[in-house]
């Protein structure tokens, strides 16, 4: 296998890993491992993330958190229709000519931050 596809595997697989067990993996894992590790264009990367998960990637652990008690549908649909929604706007903001992987870069760095400091300090 190439060097890229087993990049691309074990960056799929942890991300995969991730959202069964937090809910994460594009924009958290996917998205920095790209740029990061595979030196991608913020935007080529957070696009191949969207594509990615355009699959129904969460199904089967969807189903194990559903069983145990662990899954609201109608939250989850509503959710999805945000997402739907919201992913069509950050696209649209994103490919605009002024906004520059640098941006996208800084503005994600920070979004992290504050998740992370909320998570730390936070209750």
């Amino acid at each position: 296998m190439s060097n890229i596809l087993i990049q691309l595997l074990v960056i799929g697989l942890v991300a995969g890993v991730a959202g069964g067990m937090f809910g994460i993996g594009g924009g958290a894992i996917m998205v920095p491992a790209m740029v990061l590790l595979m030196s991608m264009d913020q935007k080529f990367a957070t696009g191949t993330s969207i594509a990615a998960q355009i699959l129904p990637i969460g199904i089967l652990a969807a189903i194990v958190y559903y069983r145990n008690g662990n899954l609201n549908i109608k939250y989850a649909v509503i959710i999805a229709v945000g997402l739907i929604v919201g992913n069509l706007f950050g696209a649209l903001f994103a490919n605009q000519s002024f906004v520059s992987s640098e941006l996208m870069k800084k503005l994600y760095g920070i979004f992290l931050l504050v998740i992370g400091l909320r998570y730390l300090l936070f209750r």
